[in-house]
């Protein structure tokens, strides 16, 4: 049987025109802005216009186990489940991050979903969409072009050269740009300085994007940007160099969430895209919103596992936006599991009982904290593989249902929204449940003590370690005034541990904190633990050697 590449499925689908997907939204012609056939933005003022009367739909959170090279299938069953909802006729609307250039060409090659749950037209989804990404880009260099101009030009707000934190970016995996020296070859050239490049999604100006709820609250993050200090350790912000105005210009369509559609004509937000190891990793809160006004159910998803992107997407993003998710929806494969139980990943093929039971603490860790930490109902979705057996398929539901947790098995990469329906109407019997959502810790809580939560309530580390450089970052921030901005905790995504290494469901661990950043703009502190880069190098054989293009524009290579 020959198994289709996922571009093959989507170039054979005929999508509907873009109007058509926005009429069935119910939303006026007037806030579509068409990019082709098959792409729109959404004016941000239908928010406004709506006003706060407008009822908002149930939001359902897609997260997983800890990821492993086996793949996990988040975006995927993501999909498969906004199809498999609409398919038992539930409204439902699906709201994603966009995909990053670097990744694409480099690890992935592709990350619209796969097989017969995509969202299309996925050639431009993956590559330059709407060009938000640039954009973003585009206003990070700017920012970085003025704090030189302006260090060249004479330098009257006193910026510590040394002190700079805020660093170029471009969207490509490319790691001869993370450290580096600029402004050498003279004073026509420049002031010499050590810099480095993020990759754009890793830029504070994405997380801004994606945590505004306005086109006046984005300018005001962009003026709250600290990019360093002055001589006397005052923080120096992007309105003292009177540059938000024009970053704010650059990113005003940026701002407007993409509309498209699933391989079975869904409706689909795809906006915004803050890597999850070291941003709040998850879609738009412009998106969201959006959604939830047109759709009776909002299926969203949230980067790496439930320890990293739903933690951020609760500690962060509901608690900004005062959102509410109504279930929770935590992704894992047989396989997966079994890596995690010690398994190698030429073994995985073969049915191994022992491997995935001491695999299967990892999945029940994140089960656990969903329902007791958050407090939110939650199902377990497998993503089906050829390879599951029946007994490795029941020992996953016999072990999630000592927690009172249902197992549904999905198979929506092989049978697109018809494989969701089982998840799907699990999904609809947790929405009605009613939940004490909390968040893991409270807002008022000093910047240690939220670290701290973190650490042992859901990695259920033994405790925190600060190096001295983290503690009088911290103890600086506090005394500035940033000491009530929530946490984002920079992390392995492999591991509950700040150790890739140590799989499964670890103990008798600390988490090191090896230093703080302050992201002023996004309101959150991003604490650094382990070595995490913000600029991905390419692998031995990039995705990229196997994209390509025909003689009548045709790409294949996108997995």
């Amino acid at each position: 049987m020959e198994i289709k590449s996922d571009i093959s499925i989507a170039q054979e689908n005929i999508p509907e025109r873009i109007d058509a997907i926005a009429k069935r939204l119910e939303i006026s012609e007037e806030y579509v802005e068409n990019y082709g056939r098959y792409k729109a933005k959404i004016d941000y003022k239908i928010l406004d216009d709506l006003g706060d009367d407008a009822k908002d739909g149930k939001l359902i959170l897609v997260t997983a186990m800890t990821p492993t090279p086996a793949g996990e299938g988040k975006t995927t069953t993501t999909v498969g489940l906004a199809d498999g909802m609409n398919l038992i006729g539930k409204k439902t609307v699906v709201a994603l991050r966009e995909p990053s250039l670097g990744p694409v060409f480099g690890m992935k090659g592709g990350a619209a979903g796969g097989g017969y749950a995509q969202v299309v037209p996925m050639e431009d989804i993956n590559l330059h969409f709407t060009g938000d990404m640039h954009a973003i880009s585009a206003a990070n260099n700017l920012l970085a072009a003025m704090i030189d101009n302006h260090i060249q030009q004479g330098n009257s707000l006193g910026i510590d050269v040394k002190s700079i934190t805020w660093k170029r970016c471009v969207d490509m995996n490319d790691r001869q740009l993370r450290h580096l020296v600029c402004g050498l070859g003279g004073k026509a050239y420049g002031v010499p300085r050590e810099e480095g490049f993020d990759i754009t999604v890793a830029s504070e100006i994405m997380a801004i994007l994606c945590l505004s709820v306005s086109l006046d609250d984005m300018k005001q993050r962009l003026a709250n940007i600290v990019i360093g200090s002055n001589y006397a350790g005052e923080p120096i912000t992007a309105s003292q160099l009177k540059a938000q105005g024009a970053m704010a210009a650059l990113l005003k369509d940026a701002l407007k969430p993409n509309l498209v559609q699933t391989l079975e004509h869904n409706p689909a937000f795809i906006h915004g895209g803050p890597f999850a190891n070291i941003a709040h990793g998850c879609n738009s809160v412009m998106a969201t919103r959006i959604a939830l006004k047109f759709g009776d159910y909002v299926i969203t998803e949230a980067g790496f596992g439930a320890d990293l992107g739903a933690e951020k997407f609760l500690d962060i993003k509901c608690r900004k936006a005062g959102l509410r998710p109504s279930a929770v929806v935590v992704v894992a494969t047989v396989r997966a599991l079994k890596m995690h139980g010690g398994l190698p990943k030429n073994q995985l093929g073969t049915e191994d009982l022992k491997a995935l039971k001491e695999g299967l603490p990892n999945l029940i860790r994140h089960i656990d904290n969903i329902k007791n930490v958050y407090r939110l109902p939650v199902v377990v979705a497998i993503n089906a593989f050829p390879t599951d057996t029946e007994a490795e398929l029941e020992l996953v539901e016999k072990e999630c249902k000592k927690l009172g947790v249902n197992v549904a098995l999905s198979e929506v990469w092989a049978k697109g929204g018809e494989g969701g329906v089982a998840l799907a109407n699990e999904v609809v019997k947790l929405c009605e449940e009613s939940n004490n959502f909390t968040f893991s810790y409270e807002t008022e809580a000093s910047i240690e003590d939220k670290i701290n939560s973190v650490a042992t309530k859901i990695y259920r580390a033994d405790g925190v370690d600060f190096s001295a450089a983290a503690k009088k970052e911290i103890s600086r921030l506090t005394d500035l005034g940033y000491g009530k901005f929530p946490v984002c905790i920079a992390k392995t995504q492999y591991s509950f541990s700040d150790d890739k290494d140590l799989l499964g469901a670890p103990e008798g661990f600390r988490i090191t904190v090896k230093n703080v950043k302050l992201n002023a703009g996004a309101e959150f502190i991003v604490v650094m633990t382990g070595d995490i880069l913000t600029m991905p190098g390419l692998p031995k054989v990039p995705a990229a050697e196997g994209i390509d293009v025909d003689p009548d524009g045709q790409i294949t290579g996108l997995f």
